[in-house]
């Protein structure tokens, strides 16, 4: 099944893009994603742990099982003062 990711903020640069497309086997979950990206983008492997992931417009966990044609987004924490 295919899933659609979205790079947010640095993670464009990091990236070199904005969006991309991603195939997956049925039942997989968002770690399982995550683990093919940061093989795909090794820029973002530092940063696994303070990333943040939603699926559509929810934030969204590593366990969580995806649907085909899902929206993942990827973006770092908020930052300010």
């Amino acid at each position: 099944m295919t899933v659609s990711i979205q790079f947010w903020s640095y993670f464009r640069d990091l990236t070199g893009t904005a969006v991309d497309t991603l195939e997956v086997a049925e039942g997989s979950t968002v770690g399982t994603v995550l683990d093919a990206l940061y093989c795909r983008y090794p820029a973002l492997q530092p940063l696994r742990a303070s990333t943040l992931v939603a699926v559509g417009v929810e934030y969204a966990d590593p366990q969580q099982v995806l649907r085909a044609n899902e929206e993942v987004s990827l973006f770092p924490p908020v930052q300010g003062g």
